[in-house]
């Protein structure tokens, strides 16, 4: 028996296609079956497993369950939660050794894909590539495996709670917050929540629904933002937290209704952070603002520049022994006193805190930030075969010039009023833009830089193409 993955399915962090066109129960066996194997094989025996909100969910989970347990794993079920709730069994639990959540996290409804870690470490790039081949080769292990259902949402919300530890509750009990699950899976592990915090909370679109039919759940798309905007306004909160489909990326409005965008989230998570870990050494990705390496220099931490990806920047995290971590998109990773994943639910706690501990509302803290000038992260149609091609005849041509040019991923080029960046995206056929000036000025020309660098390579900036 073998099994053959559409090839546009086999991506560098996770797995994700088009039920009924890419995707289907099939996939889901040989996913199985291909990670049981391997876990076997590392002597692992116990796969948790859990699953979104979208309606081809639950038909992928009885498949993956299939396969885990024909390769001879047993399967800790946890039902309909959101990633950061399938990372915290996988972390906690001690007869856990691997974890898959079936998700399409922030794609249309009808994608979705796995998300998976394995034995503590993130389970992607070569590993994903493994289970392509083991499954065309029909390489797998033969053995029956046990299911087991686990509900684990109250030890977790008391686990995420403990993040507000040390803060005086009467700082708390004044906060008014609006929270936006966006009908994800996020929803009812935001009620149990809410319903343990102090303060007055106002909760909307908790009800998990997989067609998603208030807006899409991508809270880094501003028009996603409205609906919690609104909110915040007509209850006069202090702030609003938004999630994304799957519960592993924040966003967030002011009380004034500005968006504070994922470097800015980790501008108040660092000032916090380093006041009590001076020194550390906090990563971002490529895309953030130059404000945040510039504000974490500040406050006597070292800044790390790193590739986009969240499974790129968790092991990263590990290599360095970095505290905190955060990417442009709202994947924040807290490894201070936290298992180094990505949690929205988690980050949100750490807002509060940070807060608390600053004595600053979160709007004060947004309104000490300097007022950049950037593009929101531009995204342009490029065919497979040239987009990393069209990276490197730019790093070519950069490299006969005095640009100062970081090459961590993709070209960003540093100059002294601003800096700009093209990369290549690992998980769609389409280059990636995004530039920041201190003036409108400065920001012209440094988009006409890469413009000039496209046209020289025979593209150019055209539609944005979608997530």
């Amino acid at each position: 028996m073998s099994h053959n993955f559409d090839p546009s399915v086999l991506r560098e962090y996770d797995i994700r296609g088009i039920i009924g066109e890419t995707l289907g129960p099939d996939d889901a066996r040989a996913i199985g079956r291909g990670f049981a194997t391997l876990l076997r094989r590392a002597g692992g025996s116990r796969i948790a497993v859990g699953y979104d909100g979208r309606v081809s969910s639950p038909i992928l989970e009885r498949a993956l369950i299939e396969g885990i347990n024909a390769s001879g794993c047993d399967v800790v079920a946890i039902g309909m939660s959101a990633t950061p709730m399938l990372y915290y069994t996988e972390a906690s639990a001690e007869d856990v050794d691997g974890g898959i959540e079936i998700t399409g996290s922030h794609n249309p409804a009808n994608y979705n894909g796995f998300k998976m870690v394995f034995q503590g470490r993130p389970f992607f790039g070569e590993d994903i590539l493994r289970v392509g081949k083991m499954a065309a080769a029909g390489d797998w292990d033969d053995g029956t495996g046990t299911v087991e259902s686990r509900s684990i949402l109250a030890e977790y919300i008391d686990r995420i709670l403990l993040g507000l530890d040390g803060i005086e509750m009467d700082v708390l009990n004044g906060l008014r917050i609006g929270w936006d699950a966006g009908n994800g899976s996020a929803g009812p592990a935001l009620e149990a929540l809410a319903a343990r915090l102090p303060g007055e909370h106002h909760l909307l679109f908790t009800d998990v629904d997989g067609n998603f039919p208030n807006h899409h759940p991508d809270p880094t798309v501003e028009a996603n933002l409205e609906d919690l905007r609104t909110l915040v306004a007509e209850k006069n909160l202090h702030f609003g937290v938004a999630f994304d489909g799957d519960g592993d990326r924040i966003g967030a409005i002011d009380g004034e209704g500005r968006v504070i965008w994922g470097d800015q989230l980790l501008m108040i998570y660092a000032e916090d952070l380093l006041s009590r870990m001076p020194g550390a050494t906090i990563i971002a990705d490529v895309k953030a603002s130059r404000a945040l390496f510039d504000h974490i220099s500040a406050h006597g931490g070292t800044p790390l520049m790193w590739k986009t990806g969240h499974s790129l920047i968790k092991s990263k995290m590990k290599e360095t022994n970095s505290p905190l971590a955060g990417e442009m998109s709202g994947h924040v990773f807290f490894a201070d006193t936290y298992y180094g994943y990505d949690d929205a639910l988690y980050a949100a706690i750490r807002l509060i805190a940070a807060s608390a501990r600053l004595g600053k509302s979160v709007t004060e803290l947004r309104s000490a930030m300097p007022a950049m000038v950037n593009t929101p992260e531009m995204r342009f149609q490029v065919d497979e075969s040239r987009k990393f091609a069209a990276i490197d005849e730019v790093k070519a041509r950069l490299s006969k010039t005095d640009a100062v040019v970081d090459g961590t991923d993709g070209v960003r080029v540093t100059s002294p009023d601003g800096w700009w960046l093209l990369r290549a995206s690992n998980t769609q056929d389409v280059l990636v833009a995004r530039a920041e000036s201190e003036t409108e000025g400065g920001l012209e020309r440094l988009m006409a830089q890469i413009d000039e660098q496209l046209a020289l390579s025979g593209l150019e900036r055209g539609e944005s193409a979608a997530h």
